[in-house]
């Protein structure tokens, strides 16, 4: 248990790390958009709370990457790929994934909960949130596979003497 915790975590950190050095740092170094996460929790928090404490929004998108959208691929979608499509290789369902945090991030948060244009309008930021949502997903996956946390068909039957 200790170890899965421990990997959950260390898998969301390098995960949120991954996506925001894609995001704010690689992104608008090559001329694209910046991303601005933190922005859009403090923007979720205001629409929702009426006010954001300090510090509130930066705590928000440490958590939902550490840990929420980490469990969300451990516990939701590789189970899920499992049941469907077993074969399917991990980096396939990480993709996919990836995918479906940007629709949740980008058209549930940002535009049901906080008001926004869906998909914050299809412009450059609508883009690089895609590509920093899977390259998220993708970094947080290889952990957890590498570390043996995610249980696979080759993984949870019992080994022959």
């Amino acid at each position: 248990m200790k170890n899965t915790v421990f990997t959950i975590l260390a898998a969301g950190a390098f995960a949120t790390i991954a996506f925001d050095a894609f995001g704010q740092g690689l992104s608008p170094l090559f001329g694209y958009a910046k991303l601005a996460p933190v922005g859009l929790a403090n923007q979720t928090i205001k629409t929702v709370f009426g006010a954001s404490p300090s510090g509130l929004a930066h705590l928000l998108h440490v958590f939902t990457g550490m840990v929420a959208y980490t469990l969300g691929y451990l516990l939701v979608a590789r189970p899920l790929q499992q049941r469907i499509m077993p074969s399917l290789p991990w980096v396939a369902t990480a993709t996919a994934y990836g995918v479906v945090l940007w629709v949740f991030a980008l058209y549930v948060m940002a535009h049901l909960v906080a008001g926004n244009k869906p998909f914050l309008g299809f412009t450059g930021i609508t883009w690089v949130a895609l590509w920093g949502h899977i390259v998220f997903a993708l970094v947080a996956a290889w952990v957890m596979e590498a570390r043996g946390i995610v249980k696979t068909p080759a993984n949870t039957r019992p080994a022959h003497a």
